[in-house]
């Protein structure tokens, strides 16, 4: 998860006193407003619940804070949000998810109350459930799965997105949906009138394809979701296969069209804007995709368009830079956001390759996910359990507290393989990247800056599955 706290608010409670509000945003959305007590309460019982290390809480003040004080404890606390969002075992904690989505809920007005949500199939199709604004992604998910009956098994193979449709037609997805928020609240966050919920495959490897197309109800939703990017232009199609998909159209035998569509070059891939690369040089603009472990840059301000592809598993690490003309926090459409990413080009040589688009982050998150799969397939024959209830303490900004407990949703691997297993999971989870906030003006140009443009990195990423590759690799 990407974190940040941009601004605070200024609140006073019901007995006249005032209080800072944190505006947390997560994966580039505003997201809830939450008090200092709220975070020291959550730090303590994740210290509590999770045999893991913890970055120092900021420490309470006896007396109230200067101007000064009060920015010093916004960055020591955005610095705090960041570096647990980079902690896999904290994301996955009930505690962290179930804080989120009740100071989401309590940012936009207090209790649940039931609400029709759109969600829509790739071919335009829409499906009107009622949900409650406490409902977190995982729940309405399995509970649209249940309306198409697809099988509780690939339930997981599938995810939530949020899309915006372009004046030009084309499909951009904005994110998607976790658990850790209602996806109605963050959809009426949005504002957009261009933006859909939709139904996708969640999933990089496009061998869980050969599982689904046994599946009826599985496989007419690849053929949508396909068919759909075909029809965007996200996967190109020759002239000869084009003709050869259309008859299989006409012939409705879904499996051979996605059986030819599985061999096209960018089947399994996300599509993003086009944006700018200093690679080759400073100032290229490039059209990228990530899918099939890779980033791929497709170079378009060469006279010949050519493309070159970045292996996940080779990417130390990278970061999300926030670019700033000048302003001291990034407001809606003031600011662009940068991707870059250490990469090991040859042996023993590592070289920083950074991309500019309001996309960013949607990039990191979409690598993150691609490397936590890899990883997940170092436990060999892993297997799901539902995890026991625990319960916790949610502390509202009034001072009130309520008891919530955990979602019996949770699952966790389970294996034959779990004592040999663990403890490489644990390190892994322990391994918190180092998190750095940094203003300059001297970053190098990658397309149409602004002069005195003052950068602020965000977080800092570590590529776990990069202690897996070697120079026979390259």
């Amino acid at each position: 998860m990407h974190f940040s706290i941009p601004d605070t608010e200024e609140f006073v409670d019901e007995g006249g006193n005032a209080y800072v509000g944190y505006n947390i945003h997560i994966n580039g959305l505003f997201h809830c407003t939450v008090r200092y007590k709220q975070l020291h309460n959550l730090h303590e019982q994740l210290s509590k619940d999770l045999d893991i290390s913890l970055p120092i809480f900021p420490p309470k003040k006896f007396f109230p804070l200067t101007i000064n004080q009060q920015e010093e404890r916004r960055l020591a606390l955005e610095k705090y949000v960041q570096s647990i969002g980079q902690n896999v075992a904290i994301n996955n904690s009930e505690i962290l998810n179930g804080f989120l989505l009740n100071a989401q809920q309590e940012t936009v007005g207090g209790l649940s109350k039931n609400e029709t949500l759109d969600i829509f199939l790739m071919n335009g199709s829409k499906i009107s459930l009622n949900v409650s604004t406490g409902e977190h992604s995982g729940q309405i998910l399995k509970a649209l799965c249940k309306h198409v009956k697809l099988m509780d098994k690939y339930h997981s193979h599938f995810a939530l997105f949020i899309i915006m449709q372009e004046d030009n037609g084309n499909i951009r997805i904005l994110r998607k949906l976790q658990d850790f928020e209602s996806p109605y609240i963050t959809y009426k966050n949005i504002r957009s009138m261009d933006t859909k919920v939709v139904l996708k495959k969640s999933y990089w490897d496009t061998a869980y394809d050969i599982e689904l197309l046994n599946d009826p109800i599985a496989l007419n939703l690849l053929y949508i979701q396909t068919a759909a990017e075909i029809r965007g232009g996200w996967i190109p199609v020759s002239r000869e296969l084009q003709q050869h998909l259309e008859n299989s159209q006409k012939s409705g035998n879904k499996e051979e069209y996605l059986n030819v569509a599985r061999t096209l070059k960018y089947y399994g891939y996300i599509q993003f804007a086009p944006c700018f690369c200093d690679y080759p040089q400073h100032g290229s603009r490039v059209l990228l995709a990530i899918g099939r472990n890779e980033l791929n840059l497709r170079i378009l301000s060469s006279e010949e368009e050519h493309e070159v592809a970045f292996k996940v598993s080779r990417m130390r690490c990278w970061r999300i830079t926030t670019m700033q003309n000048g302003m001291e926090h990034c407001e809606d459409n003031e600011c662009s956001l940068e991707l870059s990413f250490e990469y090991l080009v040859a042996r023993n040589e590592l070289q920083w390759i950074t991309i500019a688009s309001e996309q960013a982050i949607l990039m990191s998150v979409c690598l993150q996910a691609m490397i936590d799969e890899l990883l997940q397939k170092c436990v060999v024959g892993s297997k799901t359990q539902t995890l026991p209830q625990k319960s916790w303490t949610y502390v509202m900004r009034d001072g009130q507290s309520r008891i919530t407990m955990g979602s019996p949703s949770r699952e966790r691997a389970n294996n034959e393989h779990s004592t040999k297993a663990g403890p490489i999971i644990k390190k892994l989870a322990n391994k918190l990247s180092a998190v750095r906030l940094r203003k300059s003006s001297d970053s190098p140009t990658v397309a149409r800056r602004i002069q005195e443009t003052h950068t602020m990195d965000l977080d800092v990423m570590e590529n776990n599955a990069f202690r897996m590759i070697g120079d026979d690799d390259l």
